[in-house]
């Protein structure tokens, strides 16, 4: 590949810097070797000297092959963290999508394990895009999922560990939720497009219906819990950190009738059960 870095004055870092510049330019290889990014590194005119042809290539066809391949090799990483706007969009819709998104946020690591951070605020920031609201909701449940499989370990709240809470501590301790946990509010109906990717359906139409859903891992495997908006705003409140007397009391307020205000305390228990707690935090009164 490039050659004779040193004897044309070519130092070894304006070298890579061109070479970065070329392979991540979003155009074609010529109008990346032609950009201003790269002639200021290594002028156009100059390729043959740094890049030789080969017997079946030219120098700017030899660059192309690198060049070509970055966007495969990111287009194989987000659809990677994102499977379901890649099946919603098609692969040349998700080609376009990728080569618009890694323009204003290339890849800054050695690793491609976080170049779709961003996805959700790219959607944000492109209401030109078709379906853009459900393309933000969706990019921010997977990346979500993304987070919480990635998500450090945390010990699970356990049924001992309740038992031994006074009964006059209930109502001020407050519950520390376990970090490969999430929860989201979102403005259109996402599920159904994760279960067309899970189950291979049809993607569904859009539809704009609020919903809420708490992603967390147990086990090793990413599961999600559909939320109606009195649990989600319960589950939100404990998470913060509000004292458990005064969210589920506020919870069952809400409720109109008795058998409703039982289910306030179904949903704290299913939670419990289902592992998103790390611990119980008793207020010390210093007595």
């Amino acid at each position: 590949m490039p050659h004779e870095a040193h004897a044309q004055g070519t130092g070894l870092e304006k070298l890579q810097r061109w070479m970065q510049e070329v392979v991540v330019h979003p155009g074609t290889v010529e109008e990346a070797i032609a950009s201003p990014a790269a002639e200021r590194e290594i002028p156009s005119n100059r390729l043959a000297d740094v890049v030789l042809p080969s017997a079946s290539l030219t120098s700017a066809e030899r660059v192309g092959v690198y060049h070509g391949m970055y966007l495969m090799r990111m287009e194989e990483a987000l659809a990677t963290d994102y499977p379901v706007i890649h099946y919603l969009l098609g692969d040349d819709g998700f080609a376009d999508l990728v080569r618009e998104y890694v323009q204003p946020y290339p890849s800054r690591s050695y690793t491609l394990n976080r170049l779709g951070d961003s996805l959700p605020q790219f959607f944000a920031e492109r209401s030109d895009w078709p379906q853009v609201g459900l393309l933000h909701d969706l990019a921010r449940l997977e990346l979500a999922m993304t987070e919480v499989f990635d998500e450090q370990e945390t010990p699970i709240l356990d049924g001992e560990e309740l038992a031994a809470v006074p009964p006059e501590a209930w109502e001020q301790a407050r519950l520390r939720p376990i970090a490969a946990l999430r929860l989201l509010e979102f403005k259109h109906a996402v599920v159904p497009h994760l279960e067309a990717y899970h189950q291979d359906l049809p993607s569904p139409s859009p539809r704009r219906r609020a919903t809420w859903v708490a992603v967390y891992r147990r086990d090793y495997s990413v599961l999600r819990l559909e939320l109606k908006r009195a649990e989600y705003e319960l589950l939100r409140a404990l998470v913060d950190g509000v004292p458990l007397g005064d969210a589920l009391g506020a919870a069952a307020a809400a409720q109109k009738s008795v058998r409703q205000q039982a289910r306030v305390f179904r949903w704290f228990r299913t939670w419990v059960a289902e592992g998103l707690f790390a611990g119980i935090d008793i207020k010390d009164d210093g007595s």
